[in-house]
């Protein structure tokens, strides 16, 4: 039996590329930068970042070009490829490996209220309720409705 399977969650580098195929068929690219936190033999701390180029087919490829932006963190499962072609200035053959992605979950959603919110752009140190902040509608008293205006 043979395992190829990829598991990785990271964070884009680049703005998701949506492309379609004479075919019809939708194809969405981006980098996805991982990294990895260990200790050297003398104890001190290390980071080491890797690099992978991700390909999303169909409906996948339309919800990450949709939803996704550089910086967000994303988890992907799928499976690695690699590609290679010849070099159109002569330069040999070239290789490019790819994780092809079947699955795929958003990360979590970052706070659209950092930077925004009053609070903030004044200097003051009280921290407020970002559903405070938000607008809402304001529907009276309801002593001048109808039930029978109602469609349902």
């Amino acid at each position: 039996m043979y395992l190829n399977k990829v598991m990785l969650y990271g964070n884009l580098t680049r703005d998701p590329e949506l492309k379609s195929l004479p075919s019809g068929n939708k194809v969405c690219t981006f980098g996805l930068a991982t990294n990895r936190v260990y200790k050297d033999k003398a104890g001190a701390k290390q980071e080491q970042t890797e690099f992978h180029n991700v390909v999303l087919w169909q409906r996948l490829a339309e919800l990450a070009s949709q939803y996704l932006k550089k910086g967000n963190g994303v988890y992907v499962e799928g499976r690695l490829t690699t590609r290679s072609w010849e070099d159109a200035n002569g330069g040999g053959k070239k290789y490019r490996t790819e994780i092809v992605a079947d699955q795929m979950q958003f990360g979590p959603k970052s706070n659209s209220f950092a930077g925004n919110s009053p609070a903030q752009s004044s200097g003051s140190t009280e921290s407020k309720n970002p559903a405070d902040e938000l607008e809402t509608i304001d529907y009276g008293d309801g002593a001048d409705v109808n039930p029978d205006d109602i469609p349902f």
